[in-house]
């Protein structure tokens, strides 16, 4: 393949994982990826603490915003890009009927906690943001080091399921 691949994450209200996992996607997989996030029904607008995270994380954050997961369907723009890979990473989104995305993309739940859904202290929620972000980057740096254009479809589905499964913690001794 010529070009980058193109990666979009999927959420329901593309205002915290989804735009962390673009966020992260596009500075790890620079150059072999380019990544997107949308929603099936965008906040309309970004999470304050994933923006805060992102910046400290020194992330440029002006381009980001909660969009519909439209903008990325051929039915809705015939100028969306040909999708290589889907992810959801929200449960709510793995659910729902998704749109029919251009280029046959092959898509795997990513399922994770929802910081923006915890209540508690500025801490508790910055903690939350955290290990979203933790397991995010765990999970894509996996993807961007398989040998994608070397494995099967079948094999390639196979390891998109397993990275879904990883948590980005540390696993505990003796396993």
């Amino acid at each position: 393949m010529n070009r980058p691949y193109n990666v979009l994450f999927v959420c329901t209200g593309n205002s915290a994982r989804s735009i962390l996992a673009e966020s992260i996607l596009n500075r790890v997989g620079a150059g072999k990826f380019v990544a997107w996030s949308a929603g099936s029904m965008p906040a309309g607008q970004v999470n304050p603490l994933a923006l805060a995270l992102l910046r400290k994380l020194n992330y440029r954050v002006d381009h980001l915003r909660s969009k519909p997961w439209d903008e990325f369907s051929r039915t809705s723009n015939p100028e969306a890009p040909e999708l290589d890979f889907v992810f959801t990473v929200c449960d709510n989104a793995a659910g729902e009927v998704c749109p029919i995305w251009p280029g046959q993309p092959m898509s795997a739940h990513w399922g994770l906690p929802d910081p923006a859904a915890v209540k508690g202290t500025e801490a508790e929620q910055a903690l939350a943001f955290g290990d979203a972000y933790r397991m995010l980057y765990n999970r894509i740096e996996i993807l961007v080091n398989l040998p994608v254009s070397s494995l099967d479809r079948l094999t390639l589905q196979k390891r998109l399921d397993e990275i879904g499964k990883a948590t980005g913690k540390p696993e505990p001794a003796g396993r």
